[in-house]
């Protein structure tokens, strides 16, 4: 790894009272003590859930995004901008589009109309105090949507939050705060069914790599919300769209990258690219593409997980408009669902074969990346962005033109 790499999550030596805190709680292995209590990251471990710097004690644990200065920067500005006193912090792994987020609460008895949201690698990153500073600036309830304990992606970081919230509300009572200032949802994306779609083919109870699809009367699955991940699989192979991860609808991703297009195309600039990325793999470029993707006529849809990612879509989206497709995945060590990875990969070299009969294989690349790596998505991308930018327009793009004048 590069050096840019180490600055991602480093401990400040400086700083560090040695208390081991950090040693004990990573879920991930991550931090390394000596005979003398000096704790360091193991960079190749670490998966930048945030988890240890929210509980050092002394602040000695410093990361290179989402702290704490940050994010209440956040939203102070953003209770400015739009009034409201909510704030709904959302773990990666289940942070839905808006419109969901309503939905979910109202399912919990909230109300909430005007509010802040706040995505966040984990739920185990916030830190008490922060929770206190918060509510010190002006916010009068906090929500946190959780990932159900089962399915922490992070491992620990629904538990360890969902402890600190019981801590803080304790705390927050004797000071006089209402009882409902703090609130915790549990929530996780699952496979849904449509019985009207589906033809009891089973391949979704083959495919799914947690065994968490059954075959019930008639051939029908029964998806057993309990094992199953979200992770996308059983979509892949259902023929006909009868089972799917809500909020990665195929219809939904193939109208926001279909829309995407021809705004991109509307700006006549030069080449149109499209990066399907791993929520996982890739921080900044997902939740700050202005910044990711500046000056460049692009545009970052994200997946649940590589296995999610439908092979449809790539030659779909060249077929569409797009000039190039790029797909930022995790390292197979990264890999938050490492189970039903070997049928992705099959996939993917289903993928090129086609892509390279169509003569478009060029037009295509795959990527590993990694969050704790900061920075490393920007020169991939702008790499690939020059090469596509040196190619003439897309053929299959010309040759559908050319069909459409000739008629």
């Amino acid at each position: 790894m590069g050096e840019k790499c180490l600055t991602a999550v480093k401990i400040n030596q400086d700083l560090c009272s040695r208390c081991s805190v950090c040693y004990s709680i990573c879920p991930f292995e991550a931090i390394n003590r000596d005979g003398e209590g000096k704790v360091e990251i193991d960079i190749q471990k670490c998966q930048v859930c945030g988890i240890c710097s929210s509980a050092c004690p002394v602040s000695a644990i410093e990361m290179s995004y989402y702290t704490d200065d940050n994010l209440l920067e956040y939203v102070n500005s953003a209770r400015k901008s739009n009034k409201a006193d909510t704030l709904v912090m959302m773990c990666r792994g289940n942070s839905p589009s808006n419109c969901e987020i309503e939905d979910i609460l109202a399912e919990q008895g909230l109300k909430v109309k005007k509010y802040i949201p706040m995505r966040l690698p984990c739920a185990g990153r916030v830190p008490t105090d922060f929770i206190f500073n918060v509510l010190n600036s002006g916010v009068k309830n906090i929500v946190s949507v959780q990932c159900e304990d089962a399915f922490c992606r992070m491992k620990e970081g629904t538990k360890i939050n969902t402890r600190r919230f019981l801590l803080s509300q304790n705390v927050l009572e004797q000071l006089g705060y209402d009882e409902n200032a703090l609130k915790v949802v549990k929530f996780s994306r699952k496979a849904i069914w449509n019985n009207e779609e589906c033809v009891g083919c089973d391949k979704c109870v083959f495919i799914c790599p947690y065994d968490a699809i059954k075959v019930g009367p008639f051939s029908s699955p029964i998806v057993v919300e309990e094992d199953c991940v979200g992770c996308g699989a059983c979509q892949l192979v259902c023929p006909h769209h009868a089972i799917q991860v809500k909020g990665y609808e195929f219809e939904n991703v193939l109208n926001r990258y279909g829309e995407a297009v021809t705004k991109l195309k509307a700006q006549k600039k030069t080449p149109a690219v499209l990066v399907f990325s791993c929520q996982w793999s890739e921080y900044s470029g997902l939740d700050n593409p202005d910044s990711a993707l500046k000056g460049k006529n692009a545009v970052v849809l994200e997946v649940p997980c590589f296995k999610g990612m439908d092979p449809v879509h790539i030659v779909n989206a060249l077929k569409c408009g797009f000039d190039g497709v790029m797909g930022v995945v995790c390292s197979a060590d990264d890999c938050k669902l490492q189970q039903g990875r070997d049928t992705a990969e099959r996939n993917l070299g289903v993928l090129k074969d086609v892509l390279k009969k169509m003569n478009l294989l060029d037009r295509f690349e795959m990527v590993e990346v990694s969050p704790r790596c900061e920075g490393e998505f920007k020169p991939k991308f702008e790499a690939f962005y020059s090469k596509i930018a040196a190619m003439p327009k897309c053929a299959v793009v010309k040759t559908e033109a050319k069909a459409k004048r000739t008629k």
